[in-house]
């Protein structure tokens, strides 16, 4: 009887090993669940033409929704305008008129994200620091856009439609190994 006990608890300890492996997730709250989604509610705003309002109704309302930050023309300034080889008259026309309206224009930055972090591999092998393999998927967007008098008269874009990742760490020496980089600071 122990005996049968003893090599199911062994045989569940070796089967679900792997599910103990840490695993995390970054997610901002967005009305979009793909880099796609996002960037066709970009493609849908026109400089010149899309209103404040109109982009309310698209989920881009910092009042209304997370993640989106408010820039005035200082922050954008900052942006565009790294370092002292810039000038202003370098910059797309739509900068050009945000920065010189000063306080009559707004930025919105828009930074979403879904980003899955798996461990895989032996859960011993993990747990002791001689092998470690972790692998990262998702996405990421980041949106720019520049309103001036509840007009939008810039928009960018940039980010990473599709993340695939995979660490591998090997340590032959496991946990003795890590203690020689805390103790010496050997690497």
């Amino acid at each position: 009887m122990i005996w049968a006990f003893g090599a199911a608890l062994l045989i569940f300890i070796l089967a679900g090993c792997s599910s103990l492996l840490p695993a995390s997730k970054e997610v901002s709250a967005s009305p979009w669940q793909s880099y796609q989604e996002a960037q066709l509610t970009f493609d849908k705003i026109i400089p010149g033409s899309t209103t404040l309002s109109e982009l309310r109704s698209m989920s881009l309302d910092p009042e209304a929704s997370a993640n989106i930050t408010i820039l005035n023309y200082s922050d954008v300034m900052r942006r565009f305008m790294a370092n002292q080889s810039v000038s202003l008259a370098d910059l797309d026309r739509g900068v050009q008129d945000c920065v010189s309206a000063k306080i009559l224009c707004r930025g919105y930055e828009i930074n979403q994200q879904f980003v899955n972090k798996e461990r895989n591999g032996n859960f011993w092998l993990d747990l002791f620091g001689f092998k470690r393999e972790t692998h990262t998927s998702g996405w990421k967007f980041c949106g720019l856009v520049l309103v001036k008098e509840g007009v939008v008269i810039y928009k960018l874009t940039s980010g990473q439609p599709k993340i695939e990742q995979t660490d591998h760490t090997k340590n032959p020496l496991g946990p003795v190994q890590a203690l020689g980089t805390k103790v010496f600071g050997f690497p």
